[in-house]
């Protein structure tokens, strides 16, 4: 067959598009005829299509560097028992940390870093925005390679592939649909925190850095409705673009690796076909990726060939005693800093930090049950029909991308007025903020759902209650359970934002956690801060160890396909 040697339309777009990045970032706010200050963020909707630009930025840098440290840190997790044992602790208690309890050291090392510059703001910035983006990435990739079918595992053995095939052809492509759709999910976080990110007080000093994020805090801050709307009208604008142009290919090229036989009904996606027939994609694949998947498969080849000797088999256990020694030596240093910061939190402010500990624990469990009640259904529904998921999704996407805390004041002021005032927005607030870490697993693990499943349940009449206890949920339930463990740190993670509210210069504070976190972050009082961000994690831990870990083991045993 005689190929294309036409120019694809696609290729051109895309050199546009790079250009005019650089030219962006380049020229600066300076091309509107409008000169920012160092670190100031102007109400100016001639800089709004520039400030979409960095945030994207740091959005997508944070993004990738979540991804990469998902798949290392689950992998590790998942492949070695024995530092098993170590990771999967410290993940509970790193993804119950707010992300405004890391803005103190993360910021403080990055600007005494750089001595002070700018970067050192923005690569603190982009920190923070991995820190609100990379815990669900972590969970879902953990969990695949926990529930990989024993029929494949056993046919990868058989088949004698190395660490590199046994990877790119069974375990990634096997959490490639839960991967996907977490990654949207973070991604999705990444814009919910971006406020949170790109404008923070911090000893009484307020930092901020150009971008989508500041300018809804400052619109939102200062009661300007009209730029409220217009910063949440161009974020929605580009979280469309992203999805059209990225998270729509790739649901439509992960249903490859669904678990079944091809079907009738399939996602299609017009951009995805553009991407296929692209020169520029291609060379990159031809000349760059294969040969150097070619080269790794080799190498790990000749790794594997000696793997079963005596010196690689020492220099195996030898790595993994120094790791845990490290480990082990950060949880000594660690424990003597906390301490030494512990013992000046007085016994009142103690006693205010259980007593939040105890509300926030409550509103955190009605979001969360909330959360689940709307969309297991509605997310098997969308997972299950590609027709409906291909109208629905983009629109969860950008629902779920925009920011509450952007709109959050406004809502607040019209509960005020009907009564309930912050006690019941701040539960709606934990809501917006978890439920989509549920709908997008259960949708995402409803669309692998295998057909024949759905044939055998139709053949033998399994209807209502029944089809959901033996068709949907086994297939799904290692899905609920990764989302069901985010959408738990998340609502604690939101309740910063939730339990303490600056709208048009008045403060709204409720008693709990997350509004003892944003006082003491505020006021630089970092005793507090570890005292509220230790307990916060304290009760994050413990509900996981006694509830989600249960959970975890039944999926693994119990609920996954084989």
């Amino acid at each position: 067959m005689r190929r294309n040697t036409g120019v694809n339309p696609l290729d051109v777009l895309g050199f546009v598009i790079i250009f005019a990045i650089f030219y962006f970032l380049l020229k600066g706010g300076t091309i509107y005829g409008v000169v920012p200050a160092r670190g100031e963020t102007i109400l100016s909707l001639k800089l709004l299509p520039l400030y979409a630009l960095y945030s994207v930025v740091r959005v997508f840098i944070a993004f990738i560097l979540s991804f990469i440290f998902a798949l290392v840190y689950g992998y590790l997790a998942a492949k070695n028992r024995f530092l098993e044992v170590f990771l999967i602790p410290l993940l509970d208690i790193l993804q119950s940390i707010p992300v405004l309890s890391f803005l103190p050291p993360v910021l403080f090392f990055m600007v005494s870093l750089f001595h002070g510059s700018r970067i050192g703001l923005e690569l603190g910035s982009i920190l923070l925005i991995f820190t609100g983006q990379v815990w669900n990435l972590i969970f879902s990739f953990y969990n695949s390679l926990k529930t990989i079918p024993r029929e494949l595992d056993e046919a990868a053995k058989l088949s004698r592939l190395n660490f590199w095939q046994r990877f790119t052809r069974l375990e990634l492509p096997h959490a490639a649909i839960g991967l996907i759709w977490n990654s949207m999910l973070s991604m999705a976080g990444g814009w919910f925190f971006l406020m949170a990110c790109e404008t923070f007080t911090l000893l009484n000093k307020k930092f901020s850095l150009p971008g989508l994020g500041s300018f809804l805090a400052k619109s939102a801050e200062s009661g300007d409705i009209k730029m409220t709307i217009w910063g949440i009208a161009t974020l929605v604008l580009v979280i469309v673009l992203i999805d059209q142009l990225l998270w729509r290919p790739l649901i439509a090229w992960s249903t490859k690796f669904k678990m079944e036989e091809k079907g009738e009904e399939e996602i299609h996606s017009v951009i995805l076909n553009l991407y296929r027939k692209s020169k520029i994609l291609e060379f990159i694949s031809s000349k760059l990726l294969i040969p150097l998947n070619t080269r790794i498969e080799r190498l790990f080849d000749k790794i594997e060939r000696r793997k079963e000797s005596f010196t690689m088999d020492l220099i195996k256990k030898l790595i993994s005693y120094i790791f845990s020694g490290l480990i082990f030596l950060l949880i000594i240093v660690g424990a003597k800093g906390l301490f030494s910061i512990l013992v000046k939190v007085s016994i009142s402010d103690w006693i205010e930090i259980v007593k939040g500990g105890f509300f926030t624990l409550l509103r955190v469990v009605a979001a969360v049950s909330i959360g689940y009640l709307w969309t297991i259904p509605v997310g098997v529904k969308i997972g299950m029909n590609p027709k409906i998921s291909k109208v629905a999704q983009p629109i969860a996407q950008i629902i779920a991308s925009i920011p509450a805390t952007a709109i959050f004041p406004v809502l607040l002021l019209f509960l005020i007025k009907i009564g309930g005032g912050l006690f019941f927005a701040s539960i709606l607030l934990m809501l917006l903020a978890t439920q989509w870490y549920i709908l997008f697993n259960v949708m995402g693990g409803a669309s692998g759902i295998p057909k024949n499943f759905v044939e055998a349940g139709k053949i033998f009449r399994i209807k209502g209650i029944h089809w959901w206890r033996v068709i949907v949920i086994p297939s799904i339930f290692s899905f609920l359970v990764t989302g069901g463990i985010t959408a738990w740190g998340a609502a604690f993670n939101a309740s910063i934002v939730s339990e303490y509210v600056k709208f048009s210069g008045k403060t709204f504070i409720i008693p709990g956690l997350g509004a003892t976190i944003t006082s003491a972050t505020e006021r630089g009082d970092m005793p507090l801060l570890a005292a509220g961000t230790l307990f916060m994690a304290l009760i994050v831990v413990i509900f996981n160890r006694l509830f989600w870990r249960r959970m975890y083991k039944l999926s693994e045993e119990k609920y996954h396909v084989e």
